[in-house]
Order: C-alpha cells, then structure tokens, then sequence
C-alpha cells in the first residue's frame, strides 16, 4: 500500500481524545483524496455526509472503520474532517514544493 503524502494521524491532538478509534480516524482522513475531501460542504446535511463518503455502515449512522474499538458517528467525523481540512490546508503548498 502506497503512503499518502498526509501526516494528519500524526498532529498533536488532545490527549483525553486520543484512542485507537482517533488514531484510525486520522489515518483514515490521510488516505482520503484530496479533490474528494475539496468537495465537502458544511451546510450537508448528515445523510449526504453519509452518501458523499460512502464508508459508513448500512442503515446506520456509524463510519465502517476496521480496527476500531468503537463506532465512529457522524458528529466525530465532521469534527476531525473539519481538523484534517484545515492541517492540509496549512501544508498542502509546503508539501507541493
């Protein structure tokens, strides 16, 4: 599997927060596109949140994310997308050079 230029798993972030789902999660952002992440809307709603990342679990409102000891919902998930759009934000042109 090839790495992704992202280190977003890697950036400091609170310690009461931090578990083995949290440590997924980012890793998941990493991997992410991103002209896929580019696309994302605030103002979705969380049905086209669920539809527009196509990974959460069928009929629930949980992300599918192996290796995790606990569900991710939809309100985690915005917040650590809206962190991993503003890390790559911030280093998106220092990792283009």
């Amino acid at each position: 599997m090839e790495q992704p230029r992202w280190n977003f798993e890697q950036e400091p972030f609170a310690a009461d927060e931090k578990d083995e789902t949290a440590v997924n999660l980012r890793a998941y952002f990493d991997r992410m596109p991103d002209d896929k992440m580019r696309q994302y809307r605030d103002d979705w709603t969380d049905s086209q949140v669920i539809e527009w990342d196509g990974n959460f679990k069928e009929g629930e409102e949980s992300l599918f994310l192996i290796c995790s000891e606990r569900d991710v919902g939809v309100a985690e998930y915005r917040r650590v997308l809206h962190q991993a759009i503003a890390y790559r934000n911030r280093v998106r042109d220092k990792l283009a050079s």
